[in-house]
This record gives structure tokens, sequence and C-alpha cells, in this order.
């Protein structure tokens, strides 16, 4: 790099950086912290049937899934401009405060409607955990060594996928589901206090113009769209009056949003993002993979309990394969970003393994050896592991420090909406592909009948005709997904690639600048 650019760079420092043990606490606190939002979501899922033999309310049993789900994709691009405004440090402790009292309401609930109320709660500060957690590691450590610990960070998450249906079995089990909640309580206080000790409170007081309607037509348009994905096909008919009202509202609040934020002094969500080519592509790369995460973590438990008989537990201690895949891959990819300080190549080969792990699960039967089944779910793991670290690294490194926040969001933003998308299309399309292969041989009521108690109960000729449908039926599922995989492969390789920068600085630009005048000068080009 030549002495001006370094002079030129030299011109926007930050704060001095943290020391190291500091930024240790640092990121243990992360750590900690995604734990705990990761824990929020999964650990649910096994203890729903033993909470609704105790509270009633089977008919709502879904929303205790969908009250977390929409509250906390609605706040995350809102978390994410506020850390940006008043710090993150105020902005992560609050997350964590509401976080706790939704996990305490929703262990003394004494109905459904009171849970799915506390979800909500949790919900809300769930939305913050993630997305100012991974906000702060951009606060504290460069670009260049950013990818490896946002890879161990996916890691984390990786962990939480199978350890919480396990944990929350096992406390349904030996405790009481009431526990499944309250274990938030110990690690919640923990990371409040080591936050309280590692992170620095801003000491500047600006004055700030709050975009009150931005964050009112976002929510709008983001609950409207999830409601309309997570209820469409399931509580409602897709073509039904309620779900196009919310596909309405939804789209509507999105141009009023757009008006409103072309407008706005300090915008929610800044249309300037929509202009950068790394936001774009990686957040529309990490939907598409959000749809095939999700659409995979749904159903393949789906498939070992019904078509290979694997009890509840078991089925959860099978996707450790796909796990071990997600965490591998997503560790390797931040060590080699942070080694070489390129990354352009990650998604790409992530997303092609991905592509070849499910069509190999589309083509699964009842003899399929349980060796290839893992090998199959290994290579889901590996394709999605790198996508997530890889789209937060780049994209904090190719904006501005004052959008960081509002970007991270972003990230978590488009994979999680693209889950909600998923798991309600594959959903449809198992339905329709279900009643297509199996007919008359279903279980009396339908769909929702498909457990292993329930196809025991049935005539062996029938079960088997039953189980033969229902594993076929998930063919066009994952083939989909495989779909959706391909599309993300290609988008991946219209990402422009920016050097990571080695140190921190307010505008990532005078870097990359320097470091593309110094390639030209060495290639004997003029720069531009």
């Amino acid at each position: 790099m030549s002495q001006a650019a370094q002079s030129g760079a030299a011109l926007q420092p930050i704060a001095e950086a943290p020391q190291a043990q500091s930024v240790g606490l640092i990121i243990g606190a992360v750590a900690v912290t995604l734990l705990l939002a990761s824990l929020g979501q999964t650990i649910v899922s096994t203890a729903l049937p033993t909470i609704v033999g105790e509270l009633g309310g089977l008919d709502h049993l879904t929303w205790v899934v969908i009250a977390y789900l929409l509250s906390s994709t609605v706040v995350a691009p809102i978390y994410g401009k506020l850390g940006d405004l008043y710090g993150r440090k105020i902005v992560l402790q609050a997350a964590i405060v509401i976080f706790l009292i939704g996990a305490s309401l929703s262990a003394f609930a004494s109905s459904m409607t009171f849970l799915i109320i506390a979800r909500t709660v949790q919900g809300l500060g769930g939305g913050g955990l993630m997305v100012v957690a991974m906000t702060v590691v951009a606060d504290v450590i460069p670009p260049r060594q950013r990818g490896k610990i946002q890879g161990i960070f996916g890691a984390v998450f990786g962990v939480a996928t199978v350890v919480g249906p396990l944990l929350g079995g096992v406390i349904v089990e030996h405790l009481n589901w009431q526990w499944i909640f309250l274990i938030n309580l110990p690690l919640g206080i923990l990371t409040l206090v080591v936050i309280s000790a590692a992170l620095k409170t801003n000491p500047d007081r600006v004055s700030h113009k709050i975009d009150y309607m931005g964050f009112v037509l976002l929510t709008t348009a983001l609950s409207s769209f999830v409601l309309a994905t997570s209820l469409g096909g399931n509580t409602f008919a897709w073509l039904s009056a309620q779900i196009i009202g919310l596909v309405v509202l939804s789209l509507a609040s999105v141009a009023a949003f757009i008006w409103v934020e072309s407008r706005a002094a300090e915008p929610v969500l800044p249309l300037k993002l929509f202009r950068n080519n790394t936001f774009v592509i990686t957040n529309a790369v990490g939907f598409l993979v959000g749809m095939a995460m999700f659409g995979s973590i749904t159903f393949l438990p789906l498939y070992l309990q019904v078509a290979k008989g694997v009890t509840p537990t078991g089925s959860a201690i099978q996707l450790i394969p796909m796990m071990v895949g997600l965490i591998g891959a997503s560790t390797l990819a931040g060590f080699a970003m942070s080694k070489t300080g390129r990354y352009k190549l990650l998604p790409i080969a992530s997303t092609a393994v991905l592509v070849v792990g499910l069509t190999l699960l589309g083509t699964m039967h009842l003899g399929t050896p349980d060796w290839q089944i893992a090998l199959f779910m290994f290579m889901v793991g590996a394709g999605i592991g790198p996508v997530n670290s890889v789209g937060v690294t780049a994209t904090q490194n190719a904006v501005s420090r004052d959008l960081v926040g509002v970007a991270t969001a972003g990230n978590t933003l488009f994979r999680q909406i693209g889950g909600s998308i998923g798991v309600s299309v594959f959903g449809a399309i198992f339905t329709s592909s279900l009643a297509s292969q199996v007919g008359g041989a279903m279980p009396e009521g339908g769909g929702g009948a498909f457990n292993a108690a329930a196809i025991k109960a049935l005539p062996d000729a029938v079960r088997v005709q039953v189980v033969e449908g229902f594993s076929a039926a998930l063919h066009p599922v994952f083939l989909t997904a495989a779909a959706a995989a391909v599309i993300a492969c290609g988008l991946a390789f219209m990402l422009k690639e920016l050097p990571l920068a080695t140190s921190l600085r307010k505008e990532p630009e005078a870097e990359i600048d320097a470091e593309e005048r110094a390639m030209a000068a060495a290639a004997g080009a003029p720069a531009e």
C-alpha cells in the first residue's frame, strides 16, 4: 500500500481497539448470546406435545413457534438500526432482558394463549440477540480476522440446532417442560454480567431523528408476509381471502416503506444498501440457502421418524452428521477467509455441494442404508455452513461503519424470511405429493395423523403402502430445495470480491481503493 494511501486511511481511525483480554471477553459473551438465541428457537420443538397435553389448545400449537419466529424476524432490522444509533451495549442488554422476561413468562404460562403471548415477548428480545451480537464483533475485530470468528459462531449455531431438541427432550423426560424456558435465565444473566464488564458505553451523546413511520411500515410488511407464509396452506388455503389480504397488505406496506425511507433523515433500512453488490448478492444467497436449511431440518426428522421408525430423540441424534458438516465447513471457511483475505469461491463451492447433497436426499427410499443417509446429510450441512459466516463478514466489510448494524440485521432478516417461506412452500409441496402417493390409504385424520403410533396400528399391507408413499412424497421437497440451491450457486458467481480490511476503519473504501491501486500499479495498468 502506498504512503499516500496509508495517510488517507489514517485520517479515518476509530477509537482505540480494546485490549486482548477485553476482546476475548467480548467474543465469549457474543458466543453465549448466540447460543442463547439459538436455543430459544430450537429447544421448544420436542416439548410441544407435552405442553399441549398439559395446557390444551392443540389447534394453536403452531402459534407457539410462529409467534417467536414472527416477532424475532420483524424486530431484527430495528435492533440493527438502534445499535448503529445508540451503541451496541445498551441495545444488546435491553434485548437480553426482554428475552429473559419472555422466557420467564413462558415458564409460568397457564394456558396456550398466555404461552403464545409470552413467546412473542421472548422473540422481541431474541430478534436482537443474534443481530447485535454479530455486529459487536465488527466493532472490535478487523474484517480480515473476523472471518474465523464468524465461522466459529456458525459452529455455535450448528451445535444449538442439535443440542436444542436433545436438551428439550431430556428436560421434558426428567424434569418438566417449564425448565426448557427457565434454563435460559442463568445463561442470560451470565451474558449480561460479561457484556457489562467487556463492552464500553458509547460516551458520545448525539441527537438522532427516529424513523418511526419506517419502523411501523417495516413491521407491518414483515408481519403480514411471515403470517401469510406461515398460515398459508395450513390454517388457511393459499387463495383464501385471509392469505390474499395479508399479501396485499405486505406489498402495500413495502411500497409505502420505500417512499418513506427515500425521504427519511435516518432511515431504518437505508435504500442505498440495495445498491451495494455485496449486500444484495449475499442476502439473496442467504435467502435461498435459508429455504433449503429450514426445509431440511423440518422434513429430515419427519422422514426418519415415519419412514424409518426412529424415535424423536433418535431422529435428533441422526441429524448429527448434518451438524458436523455445518460446523466443520463453517469453521474452515472462517479460517480460510482470515488466512487468504478472499471469500468469493467459498459460497460458490458450498452451494454446489449443497445442490449435490439435496439431490441425493431426493433419491432416498426405504432401502437406502443409514450410512448413505448420514453422508447425504453431511453434504447438506457442509453446503449450508459457510454461507452465513461469509455473508456476514463480506457485508460488514463492504459497508461504512454507521451501517454495519442494519446491514448485519439484513443478513439475519433475509435468511429467516427464506426459512419461513421454505417451510411453508415445502410443506405445501409435501402435502400435495403425499395425497397423490397415498390417497385413500392415509390414516383417518389426514396428514396430522402421521406418527409412529398411527402407522403401527395400520394393517401390514396398508402400512407398507403408506410408508413407501410417505418416503416418495419427500422427493419433490428435497429436489425443489436443490433447485433453490442451484439458483444460489449461480448468484454467488455475481458476487464482487472486495479485499478484507486488515484494520478497523470508519469506511472500508479507503483501504479497498488503496489495495486496488497497488494491484493495478503492480500489473502496470493505470488505476481508475
